[in-house]
């Protein structure tokens, strides 16, 4: 399911002009979750383990301190089980994230499937944008062509 040496970079439709975090809510939303484990283990985390983690079932469950434990506080046979049926249907990917559609993130899959974030105003993003070796794609839009 996950992409490999590919940059996402923002959408065409979004208004950020520098890498925002989310703002922060009691419950922790889909945003800040992502944000939250890709800004404090770059390179740490898969596709799916974002989408996991940053879905309604672990979000609910998962609320440590105002702050979302993670993944890694789950049983090895709960978070098996948790995955096996939050990926028997078909899910978005990343390219349908927040992140890089309202909040300026793109996002770097190194060729392992790890993901790195870059504010879209960064040195990172700019050589990363333009690296003929990444399968480029862009963030989905959040409004229809016009």
């Amino acid at each position: 399911m996950g992409y490999r040496d590919t940059f996402i970079s923002v959408a065409e439709d979004c208004r950020a002009s520098t890498g925002e975090a989310p703002p922060a809510r009691a419950k922790p939303t889909v945003a800040g979750v992502q944000h939250a484990m890709l800004t404090a283990r770059p390179g740490h985390y898969t596709q799916e383990d974002v989408l996991l983690a940053s879905s309604p079932e672990v979000r609910a469950r998962e609320a440590v301190g105002g702050r979302p434990a993670g993944l890694e506080q789950l049983p090895a046979e709960e978070l098996q089980q948790l995955m096996a049926e939050y990926f028997a249907s078909p899910r978005a990917c990343l390219r349908a994230s927040p992140l890089p559609k309202t909040y300026g993130w793109g996002l770097h899959h190194d060729e392992a499937g790890r993901i790195t974030a870059h504010a879209v105003d960064s040195p990172g993003y700019a050589r990363l944008s333009t690296d003929p070796s990444l399968t480029q794609l862009k963030a989905m839009r959040s409004r229809r062509a016009g």
